[in-house]
């Protein structure tokens, strides 16, 4: 497509969203409307208030339960803070790889993760308010700041800085809902979180697509606002408007913006998310399913790699599909086993990479004793730009042309608020330059809640 091509397509996608948001409202008032009891036999109410609502709300993906804490969520501590509508959550994570079919390499020399062997670091502290001090229901004031280190920065990056800092407010029992202020994305679209936890996806393969097309994504934020709509028969909608991340990615990034409270560094400019989907809780009587397509476009001067000029029109279309398959557990029915799928497409003119294909597999308690535990095996393919890698070529360098990795892991409940991730992964073209043999890189985590 040519830029002028693509900015018709990006708007006749927003066009379509903002139609599509309008009927979609529509059927929720209807929905809403027709519902069996009518007014004279109103629904009881929710209950006011649960600790709960201080969790992070309305995301792609979840955060364990304050229940699963290294801090009891019935002692005094976490109680005084609840009684004035606080909560004070401490997540940390170490991170450790290394490639097991060849002698590490010198630390300057690696390209990529575990060459060489790699250990990351993370803290994020959130101060949450539910705003009951203002009489607002299912609304949040999150506040939340991280520290980052990596022993390789093109995979960290190192940063010490705001991480989420924003407004979230719910309208008739979630149907609508809204977050505004400084949100890092990567835990609100797409859905790159096997099992669809922070405790337990983090391992096997992820893609960077969304993120080089100027998504935010931890530990990076940035100035956002979302709206979700829930329609009937568990379809929904959700856009957003976010401030680019730095086409130069992360390092880059938090160099121009040490504090990540900057709100418009000179060129970042407008990124537009749009993403529809199907979500079916797993139930006695269903199954599991959930089908997310979106489309990301960027208002950002990206360098085109084959006219080495700046242009605009950066996109990312993406669509996923997770179900599960065949169920262990009637009296938890989210217990199986699921399968997945997902393709994502950017520009091969404004991006090195440029596809990207992923088949999952895993199992939610693997055994019936541990039930937050989680098998997985994911196999991916990122194909590796054209005009990039001729470019490589043609200045004398050796080039992969693509990657497939595959990778299988387990993520251990040790104990409350502590979980361990232990993983393999076989990596054939691990790099696109220099063309450095394949990899089987041996993958441990441990992340704690407190």
């Amino acid at each position: 497509m040519t830029r002028h091509s693509n900015a018709r397509f990006a708007g006749q996608i927003s066009r379509f969203f903002f139609a599509a948001y309008l009927v979609l409202v529509a059927a929720v008032v209807a929905h809403a409307q027709d519902a069996p009891g009518g007014p004279d036999l109103p629904a009881p109410p929710p209950p006011l208030h649960s600790i709960e609502d201080l969790n992070l709300l309305a995301g792609d993906a979840s955060i364990p339960p304050f229940s699963d804490s290294m801090v009891n969520p019935r002692g005094g501590f976490r109680q005084s803070l609840y009684s004035k509508g606080l909560a004070l959550r401490l997540i940390t994570q170490l991170q450790y790889a290394q490639n097991t079919l060849a002698a590490p390499v010198a630390p300057d020399a690696q390209v990529y993760i575990g060459q060489h062997p790699y250990e990351g670091v993370n803290a994020v502290s959130n101060l949450v308010s539910d705003l009951r001090q203002l009489h607002l229901k299912r609304a949040q004031l999150f506040l939340g700041g991280v520290w980052n280190w990596a022993s390789w920065n093109p995979a960290g990056p190192k940063a010490f800085q705001l991480w989420n800092m924003y407004f979230y407010k719910g309208w008739g029992r979630d149907r609508v809902q809204m977050k505004a202020g400084y949100i890092s994305m990567n835990l609100e679209f797409v859905g790159l979180y096997v099992g669809g936890s922070t405790a337990t996806g983090g391992q096997g393969v992820y893609t960077v697509l969304p993120y080089e097309v100027g998504m935010s994504y931890f530990p990076l934020t940035a100035p956002a606002a979302i709206l979700r709509v829930k329609g009937p028969d568990h379809l929904y909608l959700k856009s957003a408007a976010q401030r680019s991340i730095d086409p130069g990615g992360g390092p880059v990034e938090v160099a121009r913006n040490r504090t990540g409270f900057r709100f418009a560094p000179h060129g970042d400019k407008l990124v537009l998310i749009n993403e529809g989907g199907y979500l079916r809780d797993a139930a006695r009587d269903a199954h599991e399913t959930w089908f997310r397509a979106g489309y990301l476009y960027n208002t950002t001067s990206y360098k085109n790699l084959a006219t080495s000029q700046s242009e605009s029109g950066n996109y990312c279309g993406y669509a996923l599909l997770d179900h599960e398959l065949l169920r262990s557990s009637l009296e938890h029915p989210d217990h199986g086993l699921y399968a997945g799928g997902s393709f994502m497409t950017v520009p091969d003119a404004l991006n090195p990479y440029s596809r990207y294909y992923e088949a999952r597999l895993y199992k939610e308690a693997p055994v019936e004793r541990r039930p937050a535990d989680l098998l997985s095996f994911v196999a991916g393919h990122t194909s590796y730009s054209r005009l990039d890698t001729n470019s490589l070529v043609a200045q004398g360098k050796t080039v992969w042309r693509s990657e497939t990795a595959l990778t299988g892991s387990y993520a251990v409940h040790v104990s409350p608020g502590n979980f361990l991730g232990i993983g393999m992964s076989y990596l054939y073209g691990p790099a696109i330059t220099p063309r450095v043999s394949n990899g089987l890189t041996f993958l441990a985590s441990w992340t704690a809640y407190f």
